[in-house]
């Protein structure tokens, strides 16, 4: 039986084991129990978890800086891909992003990542061209 729920900071080592076996998905040093805890803390409600019985098949940070939205992290195991979950913790996540009253929500891919590109498109978001990101490691 699959649910959804409210991703919990006790989720953190479930989730990491996904994302490190998710293609294309930019996984970092930084994705620490205690920076997953701070993200849910800052951001309550707007990341989700999808289970089938006991086994954790889906994830999606989701957070706002108070202007723009973000999404992070969304991962869906292979063998449950094509099943509307990656879709449903998505608008799980952008219902809650939206109801904060934030009107925009960014999503940031790997330049290389075609495959997840496609079903950001599909799933009604826009490709930028125009801008470039910059980041700096603190």
């Amino acid at each position: 039986m699959i649910s959804y729920r409210v991703m919990e900071a006790g989720d953190h080592e479930k989730c990491i084991e996904l994302w490190k076996v998710t293609e294309g998905m930019g996984f970092i040093e930084s994705d620490t129990s205690d920076s997953l805890r701070f993200y849910l803390e800052r951001n309550p409600g707007i990341s989700f978890v999808c289970h089938n019985e006991d086994n954790l098949i889906g994830t999606i940070l989701g957070g706002h800086d108070g202007r723009r939205g973000y999404i992070y992290h969304l991962a869906v195991k292979k063998e449950y891909r094509g099943n509307l979950i990656g879709k449903t913790l998505v608008d799980l996540s952008l219902d809650k992003i939206k109801s904060a009253g934030i009107q925009r929500c960014i999503i940031m891919l790997k330049s290389d990542n075609e495959a997840n590109a496609n079903f950001w498109l599909k799933n009604g978001f826009d490709r930028r061209e125009d801008l470039n990101m910059f980041s700096i490691d603190l």
